[in-house]
């Protein structure tokens, strides 16, 4: 079965700032990398996707993990791909972090998606009918609030 995990940024948490929630966004992209999942990150467009590829240049040696941005790479590419909206992702990703505002139609491309509930209100709307429609794909959902210092 498919899973769908959204993370729920509190308003007085480090992750409701851009920086906190993009070291956040890292955090997790390591930590399922390294158990061997073949991650897309998913940005709302280039722009964004080269930022990120560029926040995963700049972490420690003993952190780093290789990546790439969609379309460049080796062949049989690295555990982290960065894409955008419109990009398509390589064959062999199992797992997705949702970066995007309104994308869900490669949900059933992936066996995992992480997605997030964001601070302000018209981002929580938009959180809330990306779940309705992970849920209307067959996805099982849970919630979890980051509990991240």
């Amino acid at each position: 079965m498919n899973h769908a995990t959204f993370y729920v940024v509190k308003p007085d948490s480090p992750q409701a700032e851009a920086a906190g929630f993009a070291d956040y966004v890292i955090f997790l992209a390591q930590h399922y990398a390294k158990q061997g999942a073949k991650i897309y990150l998913c940005a709302n467009d280039k722009t964004d996707a080269e930022h990120y590829a560029e926040i995963f240049w700049q972490v420690t040696a003993e952190q780093f993990v290789a990546h790439n941005l969609v379309g460049e790479g080796p062949k049989y590419a690295t555990p982290i791909e960065i894409g955008y909206l419109g990009a398509k992702p390589t064959w062999n990703r199992q797992l997705v972090i949702n970066l995007a505002d309104v994308n869900t139609t490669f949900a059933k491309q992936f066996a995992q998606v992480i997605d997030f509930v964001p601070c302000t209100e018209k981002a929580k709307q938009l959180a809330r009918e990306r779940y309705k429609i992970y849920r209307q794909a067959g996805y099982q959902l849970q919630t979890i609030e980051i509990q991240h210092p």
